[in-house]
Order: C-alpha cells, then structure tokens, then sequence
C-alpha cells in the first residue's frame, strides 16, 4: 500500500471527525434543525468541511495537483446534503436518532471512500481491503464476535430459563441484563485475543463486586445463584471461545 492509499483516507477521515465532533458548536446543529436548508450555520459547516478536507489532502496527497479543490468541494457539498438530509429525518423519525447517527456517518464515510478510489485512480485498494476481510483470520474474527452478541444470548436464556422461571426479581430494566451480557462478552473477547487475560480478570473482578452489592441487598439466594450461574457461563463461554479463536488463528 502506497503513501497515498495509507495516508489519504485516514488524513480525511480526522479532518471528518474534527469538523463534525470537536469544530461543531451545538447552536450550529440547532440552527440547521430550526431553519433546515436556508440555516447559515449549516453553509459555515460544510464550509469548514470543505477547508479541513482541503487541508488534509495538502498535507497527505500532493500529487494531485489541481484535483485537490475539486475533491474538496465535492465533500463539502455532500456534506451539506447529508446533514440537511438528517434534519428531514429527524423530522419523520425523532423516536430513532442512534439509527440516524450512524446512516449519517456511514454516507460520510462513504463519500470519504469515494474521494480515496478517485486520488488512487483504480479500485485496487478496495481489492486489496476486501481481500484482506476475507480471509480466514478475517472471517473467524467476525465469526467469533457476532457469536458473543446475540447467539449466545440465547443460548444463555435457553440454559437459565427454569431457573427464571422460579424468580420475581422487580424493579430491573427490560432487556438490561441481555445487553450488559454483550457488551461484557465484547470486551472479554477482545481482551482475550490480545492476550491481555489480567484486564479481563480485572473487568470480571469488576462486575463481581458490583452483582455483590446488588445481590447482597436482596437478601434472595436463589438470585444470587442464578446471576453467579449465568455470570460463569457467559465468561466462560468467551473466555473458551476467545482462546479457540487464537489458537486457530
């Protein structure tokens, strides 16, 4: 990979990320909100956009001569239209603003790839990005963190359903228990395929005496041997799984 395909996409996605995360005044999405396509604050951050992706590309793909302004333009117009696209679906849609997030970001960085295959002139780093997420490695990966969501979720449920079945434990968040559950396994999958099973130990150690405390107030032993029972199957699980994953890798 060249400098340009290595320095390029990532130079322009910190310019994307400066401009809309630490650049971006909370009036400003305010002001596009209130006046839509006729707000000023929006034309000033496209504007800024446009100067940060200009920067960026200054910096990291000189070769390009005179194409630089023109793709700094063109992001910056898309950017425009994306953001004023988001405020009209944030109309319609004001229940699902996470879902509007990351369509918001995903057409960004979709543009952002867009401009990096125009600077290379051919589709050989999309070749190149997409032989590498297929590979073996690649796919167990994926495989293994896609198995640590949900699936084993329900498996977990399947498991401890009987014993469930024998608790009333009131004054808990719907589906709160499932979700700690995966991002628990998230964390404990990737700190077990970077060997790092001391901090995995330590997150643990972590939610053991927080279920403690929680457990010790309730003064129910059957809860405190259903959460102790699912705790170690979910750890466990990961743990045999993050292991399997390495080895096999």
């Amino acid at each position: 990979m060249t400098d340009l395909d290595a320095s390029l996409p990532l130079a322009l996605l910190i310019a994307h990320l400066v401009g809309d995360f630490i650049l971006q005044p909370t009036a400003w999405i305010h002001d596009r909100r209130e006046h839509g396509m006729r707000s000023r604050r929006l034309a000033q951050h496209a504007l800024l956009h446009t100067l940060l992706a200009l920067l960026a590309m200054s910096i990291t793909a000189t070769s390009l001569g005179g194409m630089l302004l023109l793709m700094a333009l063109i992001l910056g117009a898309s950017h425009w239209l994306i953001d004023l696209g988001k405020v009209s679906l944030e109309q319609r849609y004001p229940r699902h603003p996470l879902a509007l997030f990351l369509l918001d970001q995903t057409l960004h960085l979709s543009i952002i790839l867009a401009l990096w295959l125009m600077a290379s002139g051919s589709l050989a780093p999309l070749e190149s990005a997409f032989t590498q997420l297929t590979s073996p490695k690649a796919l167990g990966l994926i495989a293994a963190y896609l198995i640590v969501t949900r699936p084993m979720s329900v498996v977990i449920a399947m498991i401890m359903k009987p014993l469930a079945d024998q608790l009333d434990a009131p004054g808990t968040l719907s589906r709160a228990g499932a979700r700690i559950g995966i991002f628990e396994r998230l964390l404990l999958l990737t700190l077990t395929l970077f060997d790092q099973l001391m901090a995995a130990s330590i997150v643990i150690a972590a939610k053991s005496v927080l279920r403690y405390g929680d457990l010790k107030e309730q003064r129910d032993r059957k809860l405190t041997e259903y959460v102790l029972l699912g705790t170690l199957i979910s750890v466990s699980s990961t743990l045999i799984l993050g292991l399997l994953v390495r080895t096999l890798l």
